[in-house]
């Protein structure tokens, strides 16, 4: 659950970003209204995943996918061109985002546990 949690603020992200974009600095009321309402369920999402999947995994998953999106849309809508490279980083960001999740997780650290081969003194 927590995943699917984050996926979908990551798609969150992608829908506030564009929102940004046409918002026009915040001055078009209906571009804004969806920015704002997108940030904060996108920004909950990720808090909430963040929980239960490392914060540099979830923060990595959360804004790889949300570029990723966020320029796949802006392609596909003709607002940004797309080129042989751009698509190639993209496909980069994507697998690295698989990577991520198919890395088998640590158990965390206790705070009280020394670190292995520390010094004292």
């Amino acid at each position: 659950m927590p995943w699917i949690v984050l996926l979908a603020s990551a798609v969150l992200e992608a829908v506030w970003a564009t929102a940004l974009g046409y918002s026009e600095g915040l001055s078009r009321p209906l571009p804004t209204a969806v920015f704002l309402g997108a940030l904060v369920v996108s920004m909950l999402g990720l808090g909430w995943a963040a929980r239960r999947i490392p914060i540099g995994t979830a923060y990595a998953v959360w804004t790889g996918v949300g570029a990723a999106l966020t320029v796949g849309y802006a392609i596909a809508v003709g607002d940004e061109a797309a080129s042989p490279l751009k698509l190639l980083f993209l496909a980069v960001i994507v697998g690295a985002v698989v990577g991520l999740k198919l890395v088998p997780a640590e158990p965390r650290r206790a705070e009280h546990e020394p670190d292995v081969g520390a010094t004292t003194g």
